[in-house]
């Protein structure tokens, strides 16, 4: 089969720093065309907008979307009018009722939507799960903290309506344990800290059950300091099982079980070639449903202004 010919929409530090790569290594695809208000690549055709790319470049098959979610509704509907693939970066949108509109439009159009959850491709997510299948949670401790102004340097979207703030990174820890706890589980409280000159939360605070009553606390902070800390700690009737590094180690009892290289993006876009080839769409809204809940059933604390520098 010839290779799926693919455009990127958005060139800023997620596509430079993953998306590009994934691609440049991935004989599935060949990246024809970019599109972004503020940028290029070399050797690549570049348009100012996804309009003009879709029509300076019509061969296109697929369009990867690393743009701000607030934007993405109207691009991929766009994209997929125009009969081609669509490949999102997460979270997929920014509500629940614009990713079903475009799962809904992808029938319509015969066409892949792809909503992706890089960190549910770390090496440890996929034995975690195994593992976890035929035992008993007893509680789950959620530990996402990170430095803002390292990963998302100058992002203001991040901060306004639909930019979700923490929970940008905290979804990322949302979609490995709704990928590895054998049953579904729910919000009961959550504390929300909102800097008093921005829109979106900079911590939260979040406490769910499972339908057993097992607890499943989670703490997110985008104002970690020196190392950078994500893990996820399950209890069970078997012992405890650790996921660490976002997921690229696995230990059980205090025990390395599983490491392996970082390869989420390379994965994504294997899955996307395979999606593609099947004709299907893979649209799993779970932890950006769990991030609605966190805003609808949450207490807003006001806290300190954040400052950039």
């Amino acid at each position: 089969m010839p290779p799926i010919k693919i455009g990127l929409v958005g060139l800023g530090k997620i596509a430079r720093d993953q998306h590009l790569p994934a691609l440049g290594n991935n004989p599935d695809f060949e990246l024809v065309a970019v599109a972004s208000r503020n940028a290029s690549l070399e050797g690549v055709a570049d348009f100012a907008s996804l309009e003009a790319m879709l029509d300076g470049a019509p061969e296109l098959d697929a369009v990867a979307l690393c743009t701000p979610p607030t934007v993405r509704h109207a691009q991929a509907r766009l994209v997929l009018a125009r009969g081609k693939h669509v490949l999102l970066e997460k979270p997929p949108g920014a509500t629940l009722s614009e990713v079903e509109d475009l799962t809904r439009q992808a029938e319509v159009a015969g066409r892949t939507l792809f909503a992706t959850w890089h960190s549910r491709h770390a090496p440890g997510v996929a034995p975690a799960r195994e593992w976890l299948a035929a035992r008993e949670i007893q509680r789950v401790e959620i530990q996402w903290k990170e430095d803002v102004r390292v990963w998302h340097p100058g992002q203001e979207w991040l901060w306004e309506p639909g930019g979700m703030g923490v929970f940008d990174p905290g979804i990322n820890a949302l979609s490995i344990v709704t990928g590895i706890l054998p049953n579904a589980f729910f919000l009961r409280e959550a504390t929300l800290f909102v800097p008093e000159n921005r829109q979106a939360p900079i911590a939260a605070n979040l406490a769910f059950s499972d339908a057993a009553g097992a607890p499943i606390e989670a703490e997110f902070d985008f104002l970690q300091s020196g190392p950078q800390t994500w893990d996820i700690h399950v209890d069970t009737d078997a012992g405890r099982l650790t996921l660490s590094k976002g997921g690229s180690q696995l230990f059980i009892d205090g025990r390395l079980e599983h490491e392996a290289p970082e390869q989420e993006y390379p994965s994504l876009y294997t899955r996307f070639a395979e999606l593609i080839g099947e004709s299907r769409s893979e649209v799993d809204v779970a932890p950006l449903r769990h991030v609605a809940d966190a805003f609808l059933l949450g207490r807003r604390e006001v806290v300190e202004a954040f400052v950039e520098t």
